[in-house]
């Protein structure tokens, strides 16, 4: 009922585009951790694999034998889908033999893909593409692109409904966290969202108390400064 790509980036961020004909997916498909590792649980969704899953990549073990120890516990594995990628950009996954078809996944350079109850092979595969072809893009947005080229050859084979983006970059906080809950053109909405984002809450969190600037910038003349700052860079003026 969900597709999703997960994804280490050139810089180490993290990051999960995710869509489904099921109401707010975004609530608990998608966990990462800066400097740790990313997954999605699907299907019959398991969201108590995300604690121990992370613990794991944390300790850098093998993402292959991660799965194996969360579905070897696991009585409803059947019916769970779930992959996850760690700090060195090593990905696995899993698909449970009762999930719905068309159900499957794939993996390259740094992503991989997966998805249940699908239109079929090819949302999959459409995904995959346009994430590699697209490197020229920021993070956020090739994410989004390999999400609307698997909506396009067909998504979820019920409809369309939800969709979420989530990024970790340096700090223990997301770096960005997008949710479209409910919505007839929920990756079209993600898009809308993300531009919006890039107005005025990307430059005010870069901001924020971080590990390289604990107290972050307090001073509200310079931050106005940086979001103008910010904003003169996507238009290529000076500043």
């Amino acid at each position: 009922m969900t597709w999703s790509i997960i994804a280490r980036d050139f810089s180490g961020a993290f990051g999960i585009a995710v869509a489904s004909k099921f109401f707010a997916v975004g609530a608990l498909c998608p966990h990462a951790r800066s400097g740790v590792g990313a997954l999605a649980t699907q299907a019959l969704v398991n969201p108590l694999y995300a604690g121990p899953a992370m613990t794991d990549l944390g300790k850098c073990i093998d993402p292959a034998l991660i799965i194996e120890r969360l579905t070897a516990a696991d009585e409803g594995r059947d019916h769970r889908q779930l992959h996850l990628i760690d700090a060195g950009s090593n990905s696995a996954a899993y698909t449970g033999a009762a999930c719905v078809e068309w159900c499957g996944h794939t993996a390259g350079n740094g992503f991989s893909v997966a998805g249940n109850m699908l239109a079929g092979p090819q949302v999959i595969a459409a995904t995959a593409e346009a994430y590699e072809a697209n490197s020229g893009l920021s993070f956020a947005e090739r994410l989004i692109v390999a999400l609307a080229a698997g909506e396009a050859v067909g998504g979820d084979k019920r409809g369309k409904q939800a969709a979420a983006l989530l990024i970790y970059t340096t700090e223990d906080y997301c770096a960005l966290d997008l949710r479209v809950d409910d919505h007839p053109e929920p990756i079209r909405e993600l898009q809308r969202l993300y531009q919006k984002s890039l107005e005025r809450y990307q430059p005010f969190t870069a901001c924020l108390p971080s590990r390289k600037r604990p107290a972050g910038i307090t001073d509200r003349a310079l931050i106005e400064a940086e979001v103008a700052r910010f904003q003169a860079r996507r238009s290529g003026v000076a500043a």
